[in-house]
């Protein structure tokens, strides 16, 4: 990131974030879901449940519970059982070979791509935009959440103490995430 930019650019300071309403907070699981089935219905299933997980944290006091089994035991649990099924499957003659390092290669590549673009493309928002955007909030566009935007932040505080990015990183990074799940339920579908 720091190759891709230059000190002016990492010490542009984003402007402070505006109050989102709770209505904005229910609304945009919804909608999100509806252009996805209206769009591209294959991703729905996988968008659908992380909107639902959005619906559920925001709808408020009488699903409190449910969100916070979701968002604590559910999610362990299912981290758990996934871990275990490909464990179980993982035998180490078909994981150390050659298939399996060249696409950790391809995954490394991939992120080092994505990481680039960003960045890449922040500065050419910063030509024709009147407000400058940090490059470095670029940067978090992959979808590993929340250290791509952990990253960029740090960046940026590596070079001024003062200038917070990371809720302007979220931005990008949670469209990585929701880009992945479309291009994952799409993937899906074509190779069905």
């Amino acid at each position: 990131m720091n190759a891709l930019t230059t000190k002016e650019e990492r010490l542009i300071k984003m402007p402070p974030l505006r109050a989102v309403t709770k209505i904005e907070k229910v609304c945009f699981p919804l909608v999100v879901l509806v252009l996805c089935a209206v769009l591209l219905p294959s991703a729905v299933p996988l968008i659908g449940a992380l909107m639902l997980g959005n619906l559920a944290k925001e709808a408020g006091p009488s699903v409190a519970r449910i969100s916070d089994t979701m968002s604590n035991a559910l999610i362990n649990i299912v981290t758990i059982m996934l871990g275990l099924s490909v464990g179980s499957k993982l035998a180490c003659e078909k994981f150390l070979s050659g298939t399996t390092l060249g696409i950790l290669a391809l995954g490394l590549c991939a992120f080092c791509v994505g990481t680039a673009a960003g960045v890449l493309m922040a500065k050419i928002m910063n030509v024709f935009s009147k407000e400058k955007v940090n490059p470095l909030i670029g940067s978090a566009g992959v979808s590993a959440v929340p250290m791509a935007a952990r990253v960029s932040n740090k960046v940026s505080l590596a070079n001024d103490p003062t200038n917070f990015v990371l809720m302007q990183a979220m931005g990008p990074n949670v469209s990585g995430v929701i880009g992945s799940a479309v291009v994952a339920g799409v993937l899906y579908t074509l190779c069905k």
